[in-house]
């Protein structure tokens, strides 16, 4: 057997033809559970040649998978083959940028299109001085500048298509900082949350640095394997240190863009309340632009309902539009003291109205709820992380009133009907410990029923696809952890993790995730990996020559 990135290639010995039995052609059969009860399913029949490249979608399904091949002709077909168990690591996708360096942080964020064929990668740390698409790579003057690797996948062969960067590279830019992609893949928004131009709207004066820190926003169009840039946004309130563009987030069709500035300072409430006011600071804001053909435009400014004077409750931190652009999420990490909020907004014409603020059950001080958010594509389900919340409990709603394991984080599912809003589940991992940070970032596939919850800071010196979770002696390795969600009830489906593992410099796996669509494609950041390759299935060994110059994997 092979292995390429979600993909198993079976090869054989050939069956010779019988006297007067007719050619022979092969059958291959998958059996999920190998030994176990399900029956084995037929993936291919009618192969002339001796081999065949089998497309693999949830890979972490294939632990106990095993294939046969029969021969077959007229006459009928001949015994199966011994079963053949596969290794479902190598199904894992491992990608580096194409000038990897140190402390550029590849793999920080990481964006899917709707089938999983596109797939971006930031680097907010790279350091080269190009602007524009494909420029040159080698120069690596401008620290912390940025830059999005963009990889396609065509035929089942993953490759690099694009390296975009700022039509105005500055150093500590961080472009590439936060990432979202249409469901079609040619649309693509990428935050710069310390660019420096004090311009206002669309496509204003990038050549000014007066503001530091006020950031922007950059969206990137695709024609056939063509990128350019399309509009250069920034708010219409621009000023230093508010760091426009620490989130952002577009619907399906990629013409609604909602994007946050978790410094502004306006102490206005509401839709569209006074934008010149900055006597607040660190209240935070959302911007809403829209897309009318090639145009952009900003269609609201968003503040939160309520606020505590003086309490910094960053609204903004994070932000989530549903695929069908209908309904605005936002996450205030900071709200009553860290407890944290998320406000959900509703689309009315050309403007929002507040539906809700959802908040923990269990909400305590520090907890930082609403950190990182997601929506399902009609707006209906809500993911929400916790990443300080304390709890011990493991699994799907056990002890949410513990307190016993700092830091340790949490998720929470929450569903709309009609216009209620209620918690579904309480979502802890299956082997919680203190200081993990379990819920610093969530993903929901578009039904909303797959959700992946990253804990950058989980410890297990394990590899891979379903290693051993009760190890503790890896450092801040990192994991990511499926759930599925059948009718109301949700369950653990997968423990995922990085390949290279190095405990003297691990990887800090799972601060960026994404899911695709479907849920069959995962991709998950892995921003301090060490090892010193560049491009796609390289070598995984643990390196240090090239510290923090950052991973990402496709599962």
């Amino acid at each position: 057997m092979g292995y390429d990135i979600q993909m198993l290639k079976i090869s054989w010995n050939a069956v010779d033809e019988p006297v007067g039995g007719g050619p022979v052609s092969y059958k291959v059969f998958q059996d999920m559970d190998g030994k176990g009860p399900v029956a084995e399913t037929q993936v291919a029949t009618g192969i002339a040649a001796t081999r065949l490249d089998h497309s693999i979608q949830k890979i972490y399904d294939y632990l106990n998978a095993t294939y046969t091949v029969k021969a077959c002709n007229t006459a009928g077909c001949g015994p199966a083959s011994a079963p053949l168990g596969v290794d479902v690591n190598r199904f894992i996708g491992f990608f580096k940028a194409s000038n990897a360096a140190a402390s550029t942080r590849f793999g920080w964020a990481v964006a899917l299109s709707e089938n999983g064929n596109t797939f971006a990668v930031g680097s907010h740390f790279e350091k080269s001085n190009a602007s524009g698409v494909n420029g040159d790579q080698t120069n690596q003057s401008l620290n912390n500048a940025g830059a999005v690797y963009v990889f396609t996948r065509t035929a089942g062969v993953w490759a690099q298509q694009a390296y975009v960067k700022a039509s105005n590279p500055r150093s500590y830019a961080q472009f590439g900082s936060t990432l979202s992609l249409s469901a079609d893949g040619n649309t693509l928004a990428v935050g710069s949350p310390f660019e420096s131009s004090k311009a206002t709207g669309i496509d204003g004066d990038q050549g000014d640095t007066s503001a530091t820190g006020a950031g922007a926003v950059y969206v990137f169009t695709r024609s056939g394997s063509t990128w350019s840039q399309q509009a250069y946004v920034k708010a219409s309130n621009t000023d230093a240190g508010d760091q426009f563009g620490g989130t952002v987030s577009l619907s399906a069709a990629g013409d609604l863009m909602a994007v946050s500035a978790g410094y502004e300072a306006s102490k206005a409430t509401g839709i569209g309340g006074d934008q010149a006011d900055n006597s607040e600071p660190n209240t935070g804001a959302v911007y809403v632009f829209a897309r009318t053909g090639v145009t952009w435009s900003q269609q609201a400014y968003v503040k939160a309902g309520t606020y505590t004077p003086s309490s910094s409750p960053f609204f903004g931190t994070s932000v989530a539009v549903s695929g069908d652009g209908g309904t605005l999420a936002v996450g205030s990490g900071g709200d009553s003291l860290s407890r944290g909020a998320v406000w959900v907004y509703l689309a009315a014409g050309n403007s929002w109205v507040q539906q809700a603020k959802v908040t923990a059950r269990n909400g305590e001080g520090s907890d930082r709820f609403g950190e990182s958010i997601a929506l399902s594509a009609d707006g209906n389900t809500l993911a929400a992380g916790a990443p300080s919340e304390f709890s011990k409990a493991t699994g799907i709603n056990g002890d949410e009133l513990d307190n016993s394991a700092s830091f340790a984080g949490a998720a929470y599912v929450f569903t709309r009907t009609g216009v209620t809003w209620s918690q579904q589940a309480y979502i802890k991992a299956s082997n919680t410990d203190a200081r993990d940070k379990f819920g610093t970032a969530v993903g929901l596939s578009s039904d909303g029923n797959t959700l992946l919850v990253g804990a950058p800071f989980e410890a297990s010196a394990s590899a891979g696809i379903g290693g051993t979770e009760s190890d503790n002696s890896g450092g801040f390795v990192g994991a990511a952890y499926l759930f599925k969600r059948t009718g109301s009830e949700w369950h653990q489906q997968a423990y995922l993790k990085p390949l290279n593992i190095s405990s003297s410099a691990p990887p800090t796996f799972g601060l960026g995730l994404a899911v695709s669509a479907d849920g069959s494609t995962l991709a998950v950041g892995a921003y301090a990996d060490n090892s010193n390759w560049i491009g796609i299935n390289g070598d995984k060994a643990t390196q240090t020559t090239v510290p923090t110059s950052g991973a990402a994997y496709i599962y």
